[in-house]
Parts: C-alpha cells; structure tokens; sequence
C-alpha cells in the first residue's frame, strides 16, 4: 500500500521473528497477499540466512518471482533479501558488570546459593521459549545424576507477557505446577533444585545473575535471534561459563562456539549440562572470548547502521538499474516521427509482448483480446504501414490467430515466414537432429509434473512453467547438460527463455528474418517489440535509428522499456490513433 501511494520511496521492513518453510507457510490461506505485500520494500531484513532463504522461496513458489543473488524482479523494480543479526548494547552490560551495584548483587547470590552451581533460565513466558520443556530436562538431569543434587540449582525467571490471555495465564499455572513437582520429589530441608521467580528483574539483579550463572540454558523450542544469550555472554568479562543455545534460534548461527541442542531432545539437554559442569576453565574462556569478540562489533547500534547502509544501497541499485523507460515525452516524440513517416515497419513479439505467459501451451489459451485485434487491424489498414508479427509460436497458431489481417507472420522464430500470403521455410533443414535428443526430453518429462515438450517444425520445446520451481531448477540444468552433450559439434543449440529451454538451429533467428526484411526495401520508420532472448537478435540486426523497446525490467540492447503487456497496448493504440 505504501509503493502504491508513493512509488518512488525507499522502503525497509525487517522481519524480528523466523519466516517458515514453504511447507508451513503453504498452510496459510492468504499467503499470496502477506509475500506481496512485503516486496512492496525494497529491502527485506531478517536476522538468518534460514530466514530469507525460506522468504524467497515463498516468494518463488507462491507469486513466482525467481531470484537471483537475493534480488528479485517486480515489474520495474528490484527487490533485496539480506540477513542483519541484530545485535544488544554490548558495552552495557559489558561496563555493567564492573559496576559497583552489579557487585553487590553478585555478593548477595553468592551468600545465598553457596558455592552450588547455577544453571540460568531467563525467558518471557511465551509457548515458544520451551519453559516446560527446560523443566522436564533439569528434572531428568537430577534424576540421572544423585551427586549433583545440593549441589546445583536452576534459576528460572520468567518475565510476565500477556497476563490477560487465558492461554498464558494456564502456561503460568503448568510451569509451576511443575516447579513444584520436581522441587517436591528432590527438596531437601537446606536446599531445593528449582528457584522459581515470576516477575522483571530489575537490570543490575540480571547482569548480577549473568555473571554469577555456571551455565546459561537457553533452549526456546522456536526463536528469531535470542538476545538473552548475547546479553549472558557480554556480561560474562572476568568470569568463566557455558552457554547451552537451542538449534531452534537463530543466534545459534551466530555462536558456534555455544553448546547447541535440540530443545525437545530431553536427553541431549542432559547431557550438554553434563559437559558443561565438567569444562575446563580454559576451554571456557576460549569459547567466551570469541563470542564476545564477535558480538562486541556486529552490535545493536552496527545492527542499525548495517540496516540503513543496505537499504540505501538497494535504492543505488534500483537507480544504477533504472532503464530508459518509456515516458511521456518519448513516446510523443515516436507518435510525431511515425505521423511523418511514408513507409514504416512494425515488428512485434507475441508472447509477453503482446499477450501475456499463461501456462497452457494450446493456442486457444493464448488468443489475442478483441481489444488487441482492433489495434492490429487500424495498424495493419494504414497506409504506408507493414506489420510483422514475429513469434517463436508454430505457424498453425499464428495462421489461426491473424490469417484475416494483412500482416506479415514470422513462426519459430524465423523458420517459416507468411509474406504475401504464403508461408516459405527459411531453409530447409533435416529434422533427424531430433532423434537423439527427443528421448531424453520424454524420459525428463515423465518424471516431472508439469513439463510438457512442444514439437515444432524447426525446434523442439520443453516448457517448465507449471513445474514445481525448485524442481524445475534441477531438471532444466540436468536437461541442458545432457542435451549439450548429445549436440556437440553439431549446429544445434539449446537457448533459455521464459520457463522455457529451446532446442534449434543457431541460424534460425529473428535477426536474420529482420535481415531479410530490410534487404527489400527503405523504410524511414521501423519499430522492434520483444521481450526476451530471441528478440535481441531482432534489436541488434535493426538500423542505429530504429526504435526498439524491451517489455520488462531485464538487461537489453533496446533503446527503451516498457513494463508490462498492457502498456504496450496503450502504446500501439496510441500509434494507431495518431494516424486516420
């Protein structure tokens, strides 16, 4: 809604939580509107790879935008995916736990848990944070391991969140309820396993916890980052611990050097404390001192700045690929020219120029609106104007679409040719190159759903629009790879269009029919209409003052760009208006 009102703004949004798979994502009935609403940005931040690597893909297989290098083409635009692990005020709490408050504090936790060791829970009472989970693996812990007891205690402090949803305050009672249990099995007069508080600490009571913890337990069944791991481990600046991380959150990425488990692996959960309590104090410090390291440069301020940085970098990258798109100007410019011309030559693409993709390959899927025929007629009828419609589509297509207009119709990209009213073979070429490579084509498509081959005169077709997109990304390279391998040294190449992999002649090109054109006659106006690969070879085969214009955002040889098929339809229109 925002690039709607305001098209040429600079737009960041940064995603705090994990974006799902594709396989949870798909379960979401609006899932189209959420993706499209957010490449309406032009950067998309998260804080993991995972992240925007499961964004991308939703975007892929939802609103079928490919990307390339985390960028993503809509319409004119391009779209940025990076990953910005948000950082804490790492000099906060680092200067925090020199203070002389923080000290107190440290001294009045040691007074009260002796020389026990302390495993820290410090979480927001959230379902995702595993509270009970944690509970149940401290409670195996103590189970499992008898000389451990009187000797360590877990604290847990969960900060209240939502106290007025129901289904919050019920996770309240669970967990402690379960505190309870296990501080009712193992309790002893002078000591008890579990020290429970449900509240906010104040901040120096929690830098003071950090730095007193032997261990940090920080096992969230689902997170986004987990600042509280950072915050434990800054804190940790002339004191030893272990930091035991979730491989659910995504700081886990971030601290390689943390102690991970998988939060529902009650055993591994053990066991990690197990090889926690008995770390040297050594390896200790090395593992501390390269996490800190690390987060005491990427911090939340850098996080910011990173932030800024990249979306001003996304809008140099929008400018450095603004194209010379078709404006008002120009194209009144191009009307005045085509009104004084005597003789001009019109050349148009079909498919994505004319009409847009669909994924029905059959020519009564892909007909031309009555709107456009209106517009190929008034063009076609003026006097001095020749009309050619140049497509890569077989000539039964084209014959069945235009036979009633006097245009002139190129099939298979230059193959046939209709001029005068009869179609003409550019040459003749023996079709037995097929052979080998056709099996290859019918063994790959019956093993991908989808896919289907388009056997033309001159050229064989395997079109992967309705395929799965990741699937077709292997089966097209594996397709390509086999085919090239069976044509070596031959004249047979493979070209790459749109959801399409093209097997044909090399000399079979729109290039050479508009060669041929151009050989029989002057013309003081011409104009080129395309959309992809093949139709390159028609722009640069053109005269330097012809006008050749690319219908999308992609990279071209034409002198200017149009968006979509429908601005292309203003823009013929508006040729045939201008002359009566």
């Amino acid at each position: 809604m925002l690039r709607a009102e305001l098209p040429e703004s600079s737009i960041g949004f940064f995603l705090h939580t994990p974006f799902p798979s594709y396989e949870i994502y798909r379960l979401l009935p609006d899932r189209k509107e959420v993706v499209a609403g957010l490449i309406g940005a032009d950067l998309v931040g998260f804080h993991t790879y995972d992240y925007a690597r499961h964004f991308l893909s939703g975007v892929l297989r939802t609103l079928g935008y490919d990307n390339k290098l985390s960028s993503i083409i809509v319409g004119d635009r391009l779209v940025r995916a990076d990953v910005f692990p948000i950082g804490i005020d790492y000099e906060k709490f680092a200067t925090a736990a020199k203070s002389a408050n923080v000290k107190s504090e440290i001294l009045a936790l040691k007074k009260h848990f002796n020389d026990q060791k302390i495993v820290l829970s410090v979480d927001r009472l959230d379902y995702s944070k595993g509270i009970l989970e944690r509970l149940e693996a401290f409670d195996y812990f103590l189970e499992k391991n008898p000389r451990w007891h009187k000797k360590i205690v877990l604290v847990v402090v969960a900060v209240p969140s939502r106290i007025t949803v129901g289904a919050y305050q019920q996770m309240r009672d669970d967990i402690e309820r379960a505190v309870s249990r296990v501080n009712g099995t193992y309790s002893t007069v002078d000591w008890s396993p579990i020290s429970y508080q449900y509240k906010n600490l104040p901040f120096d009571e929690l830098v003071a916890l950090y730095c007193r913890a032997d261990v940090a337990l920080v096992t969230p069944l689902r997170d986004g980052m987990n600042l509280v791991a950072k915050e434990y481990i800054a804190s940790k600046q002339s004191r030893n611990g272990v930091l035991i991380i979730s491989e659910m959150a995504g700081v886990a990425d971030e601290l390689p050097e943390a102690t991970k488990v998988n939060p529902n692996d009650r055993a591994g959960i053990v066991r990690a404390l197990e090889n926690a309590l008995k770390m040297t104090p050594t390896e200790q410090r090395r593992r501390l001192t390269t996490m800190q390291n690390r987060l005491s440069h990427y911090t939340v301020e850098r996080w910011a700045e990173d932030f800024i940085e990249q979306l001003s970098y996304a809008n140099e990258q929008r400018s450095a690929h603004d194209l010379n798109f078709l404006t008002s100007p120009v194209m009144d410019e191009i009307v005045k020219k085509y009104k004084g011309a005597t003789k001009r030559l019109l050349m148009l693409d079909y498919d994505g120029t004319l009409t847009g993709f669909v994924s029905d390959i059959r020519p009564i899927s892909s007909r031309p609106t009555s709107k456009l025929m209106r517009i190929l007629k008034k063009l076609s009828h003026t006097p001095g104007n020749e009309v050619m419609i140049v497509s890569g589509r077989p000539k039964r297509a084209l014959e069945s679409w235009f036979s009633k207009l006097p245009v002139s119709l190129v099939a298979e990209h230059g193959a046939w040719i209709k001029d005068h009213g009869k179609w003409t073979p550019r040459s003749e070429f023996p079709a037995d190159w097929k052979e080998p490579i056709l099996p290859l084509l019918e063994a790959i498509t019956e093993r991908t759903p989808g896919a289907l081959i388009e056997n033309k005169n001159f050229s064989l077709v395997w079109h992967y629009r309705n395929v799965n997109p990741e699937l077709a990304y292997v089966r097209k390279a594996n397709l390509k790879h086999d085919v090239e391998k069976k044509l070596r040294d031959s004249d047979i190449e493979v070209f790459q269009g749109n959801k399409i992999l093209e097997f044909k002649p090399r000399f079979i090109t729109k290039g050479a029919t508009v060669k041929q054109k151009l050989s029989e006659g002057a013309f003081d106006f011409i104009l080129a209409i395309g959309d992809d690969y093949t139709d390159e070879d028609m722009f640069a085969a053109l005269p330097v003052g012809a006008y050749t214009i690319k219908v999308g955002i992609g990279s071209s040889i034409a002198r200017y760009h149009l968006s979509s098929v429908e601005q292309v339809h203003a823009f013929i229109a508006k040729l045939a208006a201008s002359v009566d």
